[in-house]
């Protein structure tokens, strides 16, 4: 019964990362970000229902898995409207939530020439810097794409601190890399922080383990 309800949890889980990324996609497609709207306070609940239909009718099996857990569509985009996915203290469905550069951007984040800047801040701090940084990079000031933790316990969390990642796409372009770092010192970043590539990160491999593994660090 315990594994049911843990497949279940873990379905769910899947079901609500999938939507929020089609929520914020076929949003931005009519304008506005998601998170725009809801800080606006704007009204986008007939959008939003629109959008779950559609959901709805690609993946049935995640809508009701969503629908099983959150009884009806209007909870959640209460919840959304309330922060979650938008806010990282105040998430809890979502390990992540990931801001790319706008379209004109490269934005894939997996290729070995990617690295990027790890940012810790206390959970205090975290809201408000997150907002900066994901704002900077919507205008196209930054890299190829960020992303915070949040509230949603992570069991494969080595820091009880919340982390913003600002990827770049080449590691080796060192004038763009430190162009970024440059930019985060302008929204408040001052703090001597690490670069990491992800070849490191591929390869499993962290500083816990008593190896150095940030490329860059200024």
């Amino acid at each position: 019964m315990e594994d049911v309800e843990a497949e279940a949890d873990a379905l769910a889980d899947v079901a609500y990362g999938l939507f929020e990324i089609l929520l914020n996609k076929e949003l931005r497609k009519q304008g506005p970000y998601l998170f725009e709207r809801v800080e606006r306070e704007e009204d986008f609940r007939d959008d939003f229902e629109d959008i779950f239909r559609e959901f709805r009718k690609d993946y049935p099996q995640l809508a009701e898995a969503l629908l099983k857990r959150f009884e009806e569509t209007g909870i959640i985009h209460r919840m959304i409207c309330s922060g979650e996915g938008i806010v990282p203290t105040k998430t809890t469905q979502m390990y992540w939530i990931v801001q790319d550069a706008p379209a004109e951007i490269p934005a894939r984040t997996d290729g070995e020439q990617v690295g990027k800047w790890l940012i810790f801040l206390e959970r205090d701090e975290a809201d408000e810097m997150w907002k900066k940084i994901r704002n900077a990079t919507t205008e196209g000031k930054l890299g190829i794409s960020t992303k915070v933790s949040t509230a949603k316990e992570n069991p494969e969390s080595r820091d009880n601190r919340i982390v913003i990642y600002v990827y770049t796409p080449d590691w080796e372009d060192e004038p763009d890399v430190m162009r970024v770092r440059e930019v985060l010192r302008e929204l408040g970043i001052e703090q001597r922080i690490g670069y990491k590539r992800n070849i490191e990160t591929y390869h499993g491999e962290y500083s816990d383990k008593g190896k150095k593994v940030t490329y860059y660090s200024v």
